[in-house]
């Protein structure tokens, strides 16, 4: 059903289950990953000389995520790729390009699921990539489970 499943990781909790989640389907289906970091460079740009080295380190800790990611799918028998993208724009564009420069079937994204406040102040990437992806490309957003109440 889907041979090329398009998976943007950040190495959370969340962002770990989508991947666990695309890997079942691809390995259901005899599909295909790719495994997506995304650094936005403006988030790092700051007038200050160092500014440079925080964009390298981010770029060495998107290295880090995607090497991890890859090893489990590995482990799982899922053949898959890397890309490492270090861009200006925002990440439901980038998610949203590369979808469809590689022909992605589904993309399969993971999300915190928040509401209100948080979310008006944090946004949500998940959203964007929802409403940005190209329309023949089916997204699935995988929430984290709710925490659970204290005792």
């Amino acid at each position: 059903m889907y041979k090329r499943i398009l998976v943007p990781v950040d190495g959370s909790d969340t962002s770990n289950r989508a991947l666990v989640a695309a890997l079942q389907m691809a390995r259901d289906s005899g599909g295909r990953m790719r495994l997506l970091h995304v650094i936005d460079e403006l988030a790092y740009v700051t007038g200050f000389e160092y500014s440079d080295q925080v964009l390298e380190a981010a770029r060495l800790g998107g290295a880090k995520v995607l090497e991890d990611a890859l090893a489990i799918a590995d482990a799982s028998g899922v053949p898959a790729d890397t890309r490492l993208l270090s861009v200006a724009q925002r990440l439901g564009d980038t998610v949203a390009d590369e979808a469809r420069k590689w022909e992605a079937d589904l993309v399969v994204v993971g999300t915190h699921g928040r509401r209100g406040f948080s979310r008006a102040f944090l946004g949500s990437g998940a959203e964007q990539v929802l409403r940005l992806t190209p329309v023949p490309v089916p997204v699935l957003a995988l929430r984290s489970p709710e925490p659970e109440a204290a005792s």
